[in-house]
């Protein structure tokens, strides 16, 4: 099903709502942005900027059109249900007491609209924690990601991007695809959540599992795996590094025959939960071992022995890397103020559809005359509602 004949509202900001809402408009849907005026989305203020225009807001809000609505106004308030209307999706990452000031509660919208399907992506749900506030990082602690990351015997570590945010966008996004076939057969809107803790709890997965089976939380360990060895980055001649990873025997096998060294065919090392148990004694050995080539020449003996390995790029390598160009995941579109300006492509494809960038990260307010006169506002009305401070 394709998006094209799908509007969704985001009412939201930062990372988590804005990443959702930018897949479901990279797959065709209209996504119109409500942002308060002269302020806007809080990430268009988040260094770095350039003319402006935030590198976190570009990031994340392509393929939308921005509205500002203070929706502290009762006229703004009529626009937004005007929308509502004749939308299919409302999202949102505001908490419910803000959605209360701003008549934006699933109660009032679907007054307007029992078809709409209303989306709430917040920290911590219905619950305890209700009306605490959330960022990405007091969720990667209170779920578990800190505890599993960083160094042995070194201080808490979090992800380097805002995991939590963006894997609770994705469970969002794929919630309200089903939610928009549901209502194909039942002809029924919905409210759905998803929250960063569930999401968080979620992604600890195996992690988890290991300490349901064990008792224990998974140890630290820097690049390494917890539960396979080797899975991590070594260090090489030239001061790069590599990941090597050997989920299984016959890979393990290969490594061994690649590496032409007799103290890695020891018995104690012949099976994945001996490795383990002998992790101390056997990554010395393939640190040593690591030190002796440079990261170019330990990769084509690698690739070449098929154990699965690879740079640790930084981002001029990463989007310099042959397969990112030829697979169109570096991308330009053209923007306002700051000329042309990078994408990344969409980790979506499909064999009978072809989905592109059509709109820039939009400005502030950059849509709101367009959308409004669409909904039928003239232009001594639009002029109006912007000297009330409506819009």
């Amino acid at each position: 099903m394709q998006l094209k004949d799908v509007r969704i509202i985001e009412l939201g900001h930062t990372v988590a709502v804005p990443f959702c809402t930018m897949l479901l408009g990279d797959l065709g849907a209209d996504v119109i942005k409500i942002e308060q005026p002269g302020t806007g989305d809080y990430s268009r203020g988040w260094y770095p900027t350039v003319d402006g225009q935030s590198a976190t807001y570009l990031a994340l809000n392509r393929n939308k059109r921005s509205v500002t609505l203070n929706l502290k106004s009762p006229e703004a308030r009529e626009i937004l249900y005007k929308l509502v209307e004749m939308s299919d999706v409302l999202i949102t990452n505001f908490r419910s007491k803000a959605l209360e000031s701003m008549g934006a509660t699933y109660e009032t919208v679907k007054r307007f609209s029992p078809r709409i399907i209303y989306c709430t992506l917040s920290g911590f749900g219905e619950g305890p924690y209700s009306d605490r506030p959330a960022y990405d990082p007091v969720l990667q602690g209170i779920g578990g990601f800190m505890a599993i990351t960083g160094e042995p015997g070194r201080p808490p570590v979090r992800v380097g991007l805002a995991v939590v945010d963006m894997s609770a966008a994705m469970y969002a996004g794929m919630a309200i695809l089903t939610a928009l076939m549901m209502r194909e057969k039942t002809g029924k809107g919905q409210y759905i959540e998803t929250t960063l803790l569930d999401s968080a709890a979620s992604w600890m997965s195996y992690a988890a599992y290991y300490y349901f089976l064990t008792g224990k939380t998974p140890p630290k360990t820097g690049s390494a795996h917890f539960s396979i060895v080797p899975y991590q980055c070594f260090e090489t001649k030239d001061g790069r590094y590599i990941t090597v990873c050997c989920g299984n025997e016959p890979t393990w096998e290969r490594l061994v025959s690649a590496l032409s060294r007799k103290e890695l065919q020891d018995p104690e090392f012949s099976t994945n939960i001996k490795r383990v148990e002998n992790r101390q004694r056997l990554v010395p050995i393939l640190e040593e071992i690591f030190r002796s080539k440079s990261r170019d020449e330990w990769l084509r003996i690698l690739l070449r022995a098929d154990v699965p390995s690879g740079p640790v790029n930084d981002m001029e390598e990463l989007f310099s890397d042959p397969a990112i160009i030829e697979r169109k995941m570096l991308l330009e579109v053209d923007h306002p103020t700051l000329g042309k300006i990078k994408q990344i492509g969409s980790a979506m494809r499909f064999s009978e559809a072809d989905f592109r960038i059509r709109h820039h990260p939009p400005l502030l307010g950059e849509h709101t005359e367009e959308v409004l006169q669409s909904l039928g506002f003239s232009e001594h009305q639009i002029a109006k509602l912007r000297d009330d401070g409506a819009i």
